[in-house]
């Protein structure tokens, strides 16, 4: 019924394939507003699992996937199935890296930001560059909302605006929290945003560094020039592919790190249960291990990463890690 999508347009629509990078807050609401708007296929990849903490602002899970602690994107993909048979929903559990994005992205018309970190933006942002795919960056902290629509070759990208990642004095996720009205309007934006890309309304588009602080009713634009001398989209040196992200990623706003291998390990998760129980609870489902020893609690995925929780230090989640799964 709207004029400007119509029919021909929501068939646009059907056939198009986006993947969601990251389901927590933006990325549960991109995703929900996505599938009601009829997209065909959308790939949703995530690392993380769904806790009590994140149901105030991540609108897809509810108290049972809590409790269960199913990954996000297992719990996404069945929660987004019941919401639209007719779109193809696959959800991935997966730790997005230089070795794996281009395998995950390269068959999409548009790829929407979802990360809680500059590091794996930055690696979109020179994947979806190399390979021609627009993408939408956002990122939600406090109050205040902050988004971009990157149109390779056409626009300005994140490493024309940010060639380096904001200094540390801002706020964060850990120090400010998160409200769900500023993440609403975030992934609103990127969805609208996504819709246009996807329909061929390039002339619709915003074309700014688009921010918002919800509370206070500051809006900022930053005009979205592309730079002729930029790292990635002008010398297209694409630095990020080229090494492995690092094994031991400290993650925002969750007094947790994460530790994975260059190269994924299976782990018998029956057995590690198992050597586990005589120390202390263990709990298990067909994704994920999780016990809590000491002050920390520890989820080990089938493929060797584990979440630390209870510390932020890396050597510390490494000795952690070390001591009750394995070298």
């Amino acid at each position: 019924m709207f004029p400007v999508i119509g029919r021909e347009g929501q068939e646009v629509l059907r056939r198009a394939r986006v993947v969601i990078l990251g389901c927590g807050a933006l990325g549960a609401g991109q995703a929900n507003l996505l599938v009601r708007a009829g997209i065909g296929k959308l790939r949703v990849l995530d690392r993380d699992y769904v806790e009590e903490s994140n149901l105030q602002r991540q609108t897809l899970f509810d108290e049972s996937d809590a409790a269960q602690r199913l990954p996000k994107a297992v719990a996404a993909e069945k929660k987004l199935r019941a919401i639209n048979a007719d779109v193809e929903v696959e959800g991935v559990v997966t730790d997005v890296r230089a070795g794996n994005i281009e395998n995950f992205i390269s068959d999409a018309n548009l790829v929407l930001d979802g990360c809680d970190n500059f590091e794996t933006r930055y690696l979109l942002n020179d994947a979806a560059i190399k390979l021609n795919i627009p993408w939408i960056y956002g990122a939600v902290v406090g109050s205040y909302g902050v988004t971009l629509t990157v149109l390779p070759g056409h626009t300005a990208c994140l490493a024309c605006l940010l060639p380096q990642p904001p200094g540390g004095l801002g706020e964060t996720c850990d120090t400010a929290g998160i409200i769900g009205p500023a993440v609403y309007w975030v992934s609103s934006i990127q969805v609208a945003e996504a819709m246009k890309v996807l329909l061929g309304r390039d002339a619709d588009l915003h074309g700014s560094l688009l921010g918002y602080d919800i509370w206070t009713n500051r809006i900022e634009r930053l005009q979205a020039v592309r730079d002729p001398a930029c790292r990635a989209c002008g010398a297209r040196d694409f630095v990020h592919l080229r090494g492995e992200s690092p094994q031991i990623t400290s993650l925002c706003g969750r007094n947790s790190v994460q530790i994975r291998h260059v190269q994924a390990r299976e782990v018998d998760l029956a057995a590690l249960e198992r050597r586990l129980a005589p120390l202390g609870p263990v709990r298990s489902n067909a994704y994920l291990l999780q016990c809590c020893l000491e002050d920390y609690e520890i989820t080990v995925f089938p493929d060797g990463r584990a979440l630390i929780k209870g510390t932020q230090d890396p050597a510390v989640a490494r000795s952690v890690y070390a001591r009750y799964v394995g070298a």
